[in-house]
């Protein structure tokens, strides 16, 4: 069958155990020309499948399609409370509040006390800067500076909307990390194995196995695997001449 967004998924899913399944890619299937019905789309399908010349893309087992949700939707999560995070200092900034010019971490312990007691309508800037903890109390003077604002009520209403919203989407993304932990586990020997690699941590880990899975004999070498994630540029030549061999677009 034919990959056709999330539509294919069901179908493959249902037949998967029982006969040998293959998802082409569309572009592989251009049919004649003015001949364009699902019934012959079928039967043109059958034919270059009949005579190899299509190759199946990649669909993941079962165990790596479950922990493949798992690291999209956690990683859509931490997408997700990063917005947040920029949407609560847009607020801030129209409200003339500069915390973030002071405060390296508008999140950390100093920044979200000062948040609470303005969403709980203290404005005095010297009781608002008396909150700041560690190295950012020799900062207390230019606190006062930038929490000298116009902070309304409809700011107070957003701002603790925003931070009740980012420590939902922490909790979220903790029960997250809990349940891929043990979907993952039979594969842990191939993260520590990644976790090998400079500058691959534990969650670039678990992605890598969920993306493309264990079985590397799926792809048959290295430079195939490149291919398929898009990290190679392509080979265009004709006449003598190089052409444009940009890399595709992959997913991220």
């Amino acid at each position: 069958m034919e990959a056709t967004g999330v539509y294919w998924k069901p179908v493959f899913y249902v037949l998967e155990d029982e006969l040998e399944c293959q998802l082409l890619n569309a572009r592989h299937l251009k049919n004649v020309p003015g001949r364009k019905t699902d019934v012959k789309d079928a039967e043109w399908i059958a034919q270059l499948v009949e005579h190899g010349l299509v190759r199946p893309s990649f669909v993941p087992p079962k165990p790596i399609r479950e922990l493949r949700n798992l690291t999209r939707y956690r990683k859509a999560q931490i997408e997700e409370r990063t917005r947040e995070a920029q949407r609560l200092d847009k607020i801030l900034q129209d409200a003339g509040v500069k915390l973030s010019s002071v405060a390296s971490n508008l999140l950390g312990v100093s920044g979200r006390a000062m948040l609470a007691a303005l969403v709980e309508g203290t404005r005095d800037p010297e009781v608002l800067a008396g909150l700041a903890r560690g190295q950012l109390r020799k900062k207390i003077p230019t606190l006062q500076q930038a929490l000298r604002g116009r902070f309304g009520a409809h700011h107070a209403l957003i701002v603790g909307t925003i931070l009740s919203k980012l420590e939902f989407d922490v909790e979220v993304i903790a029960h997250l990390s809990a349940e891929i932990e043990q979907v993952i586990a039979p594969f842990e020997a191939e993260v520590q194995l990644l976790r090998t690699i400079p500058g691959v941590d534990r969650r670039t880990a678990e992605a890598l196995v969920a993306e493309i899975g264990v079985d590397m004999t799926r792809f048959g070498s290295a430079a195939r695997l490149v291919s398929w994630a898009g990290m190679c540029p392509g080979n265009d030549e004709s006449a003598g001449k190089q052409r444009s061999g940009k890399t595709r677009k992959g997913s991220k």
